[in-house]
């Protein structure tokens, strides 16, 4: 099982309170998070403004170390990858809707010295990204429509992960949208590896315990993935 990615649990961290973003971060580290995903959206491409390269800055001078996942829910992802990644950004997830050059924007995240990511809307098709996926570190499958609050999580999107996962078994796989305990076994044994959750981690009484169990749950599944 050494080529199959291991389990990552990123907290979707616009569901803290803005106002001890940092603190709150950290706790969710200290509790056992392995990233932390940081939801950019510009009021064009989804309907919300959230945040920008400034509070990614003043996190990154709080927050040190930490793996900073950008998806950057954006209507030019170009415009913005110095500033993300002067920043502090480790990964660049831009979305395949919102760009005509894909295969440029990826050289140029790369010649920023950030990950690549590439996230797809759930109306876009699977083989939109099966080739490009080659070029990235990680694809981002969206289970509920992004930018829109209190959806429910869409298991038709599982089939996308499984035609990633039979495709790259060595691939980074990242759901977001609607995943909680509830939802966790669809996604692991479809062979989602990197799990976004907001509500169902940051808003817990006990986010330590509802992570553990979110990734045994994808550990367990794991054992049934494609080989590399």
């Amino acid at each position: 099982m050494a080529g199959c990615p291991h389990c990552k649990i990123g907290p979707s961290i616009l569901n803290a309170d803005l106002s001890c973003l940092a603190d709150q971060s950290q706790a969710l580290l200290d509790k056992g998070a392995d990233y932390l995903h940081l939801d950019v959206m510009d009021g064009n491409f989804v309907p919300n403004i959230t945040f920008g390269a400034p509070v990614v800055k003043c996190l990154r001078k709080r927050i040190p170390n930490a793996f900073f996942d950008l998806h950057m829910m954006v209507a030019e992802p170009e415009k913005w990858v110095e500033d993300m990644a002067d920043a502090g950004a480790n990964m660049y997830t831009f979305h395949l809707e919102a760009t005509k050059d894909p295969k440029s924007l990826i050289d140029q995240i790369r010649k920023a010295n950030m990950q690549v990511g590439i996230a797809i809307k759930p109306n876009t098709p699977v083989e939109d990204v099966l080739e490009l996926a080659a070029l990235a570190d990680m694809v981002l499958v969206m289970t509920v429509e992004p930018g829109f609050g209190g959806q429910s999580f869409m298991e038709n999107m599982m089939p996308k992960v499984e035609k990633i996962r039979a495709r790259y078994p060595s691939k980074h796989i990242e759901v977001d949208g609607g995943v909680g305990l509830k939802t966790i076994a669809h996604c692991a044994k479809a062979g989602a590896n990197m799990i976004v959750s907001g509500t169902a981690v940051v808003r817990s009484d006990n986010p330590k315990s509802v992570m553990d169990e979110m990734r045994s749950v994808v550990m367990q599944a794991r054992d049934n993935w494609p080989q590399p």
